[in-house]
């Protein structure tokens, strides 16, 4: 129901409801913004409201951020924008592929196929570290392979026991958003560590945070995605194949298109999700590919919480997702009014 249906009284109540709505959504965003121009004198001494009425506005939040005084902020800008934005594009391409696979095929596989993952992974691991001496990077490469390669050779077979099919697999991949996030970052920086050791350098890396917020973003985007390509009409499809039409170009060339504002929907939730994270970049990454959330984090000192800059900080971060956020919405609306999904 829109206020515009409604009459007298009760119009001027919704509109009235929808005002306060307004005016406690955007009070935050405004208390930061005037936050960012006072003067350390200005915020410690109570609560003002209006620049130039109640205090005098100062940029000196603003010229020490920008300034590099207070941390390599268009270092962390950039590295901010470049992860987020290639993190989000291959997860939500991948996250695709996983989930159209779901809807439209079938997977089966016996529950002992993956104990005998979970144990040779474990006891290869085990086995290469304390009996044949090799370090901890080769011994989980070893075992991870060795582990995979059993799994799938021995799902070809008729194993005894509970047999899985898609669902348990959509909420397998749900389940690791389950996992308290320090665990996963945690276990990550040990990794990354060894395979720092054999030479491959993550810490700290473009590809080693960026394989992590895949990682981390995969789950979502299957499930979003899942629901998206359940509502497509199958009939479409099926009248591609019916022509001979390859399956990789039904997907580029039919799914993909028709699934647009899903796509776009997707890899907008998958790109706030990265921005904002904070525990990843803080255990993997110490200087040169820190993001935004570490930088407004680290906006204080000694003396304590210097709302100053970090109210100034906040609104670099909170700006590009705002004008994101707007640009795409406009084009999901489009995709919905076209008729892409119903």
């Amino acid at each position: 129901m829109s206020v515009r249906t409604l009459k007298g009284k009760r119009r001027w109540l919704a509109l009235g409801g929808c005002l306060i709505w307004l005016a406690i959504t955007f009070f935050p965003l405004y208390w930061v913004l005037i936050t960012s121009f006072k003067t350390p004198i200005a915020v410690v001494g109570g609560p003002t409201y209006l620049p130039f009425v109640d205090f005098e506005p100062s940029l000196t939040a603003w010229s020490e951020l920008l300034s590099g005084q207070r941390g390599q902020f268009f270092n962390t800008f950039w590295a901010s924008t470049i992860i987020g934005l290639s993190a989000s594009v291959a997860a939500t391409f991948i996250g695709a592929m996983a989930a159209y696979a779901l809807v439209r095929f079938t997977f089966r596989f016996r529950l002992l196929s993956a104990l005998i993952f979970v144990v040779i992974a474990f006891g290869g691991f085990l086995l290469g570290r304390h009996v044949l001496g090799y370090g901890q990077g080769i011994s989980l490469i070893y075992s991870f392979v060795a582990a995979l390669a059993l799994a799938v050779i021995s799902s070809r077979f008729r194993l005894p026991g509970p047999e899985l099919g898609n669902n348990d697999i959509v909420f397998w991949f749900v389940s690791q958003r389950m996992f308290p996030p320090i665990v996963a970052a945690f276990a990550l920086y040990l990794m990354y560590t060894e395979m720092g050791k054999l030479g491959f350098k993550l810490v700290d890396s473009y590809i080693g945070l960026t394989f992590a917020y895949i990682a981390f973003s995969l789950p979502i985007v299957i499930w979003l995605m899942r629901d998206f390509f359940e509502a497509l009409p199958v009939e479409v499809e099926e009248a591609a194949m019916v022509d001979n039409v390859p399956s990789w170009r039904i997907f580029f060339g039919i799914v993909l298109p028709m699934s647009k504002p899903g796509l776009i929907a997707t890899f907008m939730i998958t790109l706030a999700f990265v921005w904002n994270e904070f525990l990843f970049a803080l255990f993997l990454t110490n200087s040169k590919w820190q993001t935004l959330p570490i930088l407004v984090a680290g906006q204080n000192s000694q003396r304590g919480d210097e709302w100053w800059a970090i109210s100034a900080a906040a609104l670099v971060a909170i700006i590009p997702m705002m004008v994101m956020a707007g640009l795409l919405s406009r084009l999901m609306r489009s995709g919905l009014l076209l008729g892409a999904i119903k």
